[in-house]
């Protein structure tokens, strides 16, 4: 498929995509060229629309029916084709001021984000707290509960505590726990769990004696811990908008009804979006089926990272592919700047403010 288009059907493309987008019907020539004053013949257009069904950009649902966009299309419409239309000043001002009546309450932020999220882009909202990027080490303490039982708190560079009993294969002393935990955080402060992982690997293969072998037991502890704490990140997804969404017509049965609540309840699909968006810049667009689940290939996503340096987060809009992609991806720039500025000012996190370049 060739993205080589003339200037026509450029415009056509683009003109069918957005009458496509407002009115969720397939698209007519003789409607493009009668709203559009075309200076063309409905034949023309008519042509020009089979062109572009030929090179994948449009589809039709019935042989008598007017076209409709396929995924490539939305690709190259959002890529290539779509006006940017930041959202308006007062809708800036309204939005910043809203945030900074709660500004010392993040979870408020969150609520706020996702609601303002999905009233802006009339569809679903998914927003992530802001933390560190993966799990980090901090510090490490081993406790003695009993002869055999010791109580391992694991601090992690975000602030979480983690806490877990292990058993013994044999008594040992409060002053040998401790420097079973002086030399874990010698090796590992500040290590993701990959660093970690490695050091365990090293550990296992020498023969060690009894204390090394507690290294191994408290390592792998921790290796599991972390992995959990990850994975938690990707999943701790806030949303909003059932309400919009559902007004939006794709969701007039009530099978795909169904099936967006398991979506946005299940977060399993969503979750999934996250490590791409954190390590992406800007604003990301996934649409339909460049989706890795299948129950995601009728929707498209427009994440964005926020905040700056170790503490991030994510945003976004889920909705059908016939999204007002312009519209939601101004939203998710703009409220993606916003929580960007209040952590840097709140919390001293160096991030990139981008209100004027929406302004």
């Amino acid at each position: 498929m060739t993205t080589d288009l003339t200037d026509r059907r450029r415009l056509i493309l683009k003109l069918a995509i957005q009458e496509f987008i407002e009115s969720s019907q397939p698209v007519a020539s003789e409607l493009l060229v009668r709203k559009y004053k075309l200076n063309v013949s409905p034949a023309t257009v008519r042509n020009e629309l089979a062109a572009l069904e030929d090179l994948g950009y449009l589809t039709h649902l019935h042989t008598s029916a007017g076209r409709v966009p396929t995924d490539a299309g939305y690709r190259y419409f959002v890529e290539n084709l779509m006006d940017r239309t930041p959202l308006s000043a007062t809708e800036q001002r309204t939005i910043r001021h809203q945030f900074y009546q709660v500004r010392s309450e993040l979870d408020q932020w969150i609520q706020l984000a996702g609601a303002v999220l999905a009233r802006t882009a009339q569809n679903a909202s998914v927003v992530t707290p802001p933390r560190a990027q993966q799990a980090r080490l901090k510090h490490l303490e081993l406790i003695s509960i009993h002869d055999t039982t010791a109580l391992m708190v694991l601090v992690l560079h975000d602030g979480t505590i983690r806490q877990q009993t292990l058993t013994l294969d044999m008594a040992l002393s409060q002053e040998e726990l401790s420097r079973c935990a002086a030399r874990i955080n010698e090796r590992c402060a500040d290590a993701p769990v990959e660093r970690i992982e490695e050091f365990l690997k090293q550990e296992r293969a020498q023969e060690p004696p009894v204390g090394d072998a507690l290294v191994c037991q408290v390592l792998d502890m921790v290796v599991k811990a972390m992995h959990q704490f990850n994975e938690h990140l990707n999943s701790d997804i806030h949303s909003d908008g059932l309400i919009e969404i559902l007004n939006q017509p794709e969701f007039s049965q009530v099978e795909r009804v169904r099936r967006m609540v398991e979506i946005l309840q299940s977060r399993r699909a969503l979750g999934a979006l996250i490590p791409r968006a954190l390590s992406s810049s800007g604003v990301q667009v996934v649409i339909g089926g460049e989706h890795s689940y299948d129950e995601m290939r009728e929707y498209s996503v427009v994440l964005s990272r926020y905040g700056g340096g170790e503490i991030v987060g994510v945003l976004g809009v889920i909705g059908p592919t016939r999204m007002a992609y312009p519209r939601a991806i101004s939203a998710v720039r703009y409220i993606s700047a916003v929580m960007s500025d209040l952590l840097a000012e709140l919390y001293g996190i160096e991030g990139e403010s981008r209100w004027e370049a929406e302004s």
